[in-house]
């Protein structure tokens, strides 16, 4: 598996973060959506990373928008076949490590409760519970983390 930024507009990734929005447009009402469009994550704040296998098949992605007072995670993804296997760990580390790179140190994140899973995998990397940052507001489908490295 490689992981590497990459521009989100190519085919793959589009489908990509299109299975990303079947797989949670689901799960919350309308106006729990908080992801951000192929516009936004081609920003030149925004830092895109994608999981590739050895044939070159996009299986993941994320993102984190970098901010002055803080990188916010976005449009974290995996496709389900290749789950289990570290790759949200390995480029939730990759975009941490580009970000820091860039000073930022401070990480956030709004995801939701029917996501577990997920609310897993960014405890075990350092990520604990919070209120609502930025212009996000008080919701019952959102749960907020934050990480500050060491």
């Amino acid at each position: 598996m490689q992981i590497s930024l990459e521009s989100p507009d190519q085919p793959d990734v589009v489908q990509l973060i299109d299975d990303l929005d079947a797989y949670q447009k689901p799960l919350y009402p309308p106006e729990s959506h908080h992801g951000i469009d192929i516009a936004a994550l081609s920003a030149a704040n925004v830092l895109f990373a994608v999981a590739r296998d050895l044939e070159g098949k996009a299986v993941g992605c994320g993102a984190i928008v970098v901010g002055p007072e803080f990188g916010e995670l976005k449009r974290m993804f995996v496709r389900p076949e290749n789950r289990g296997q570290g790759i949200a760990a390995k480029v939730l580390g990759f975009l941490e490590h580009e970000a820091k790179a860039k000073g930022c140190m401070t990480f956030m994140l709004e995801t939701g409760p029917s996501q577990p899973e997920a609310i897993s995998l960014y405890a075990r990397a350092g990520y604990e519970r919070r209120g609502p940052f930025g212009g996000y507001g008080p919701d019952p489908f959102s749960v907020f983390m934050q990480k500050t490295p060491v």
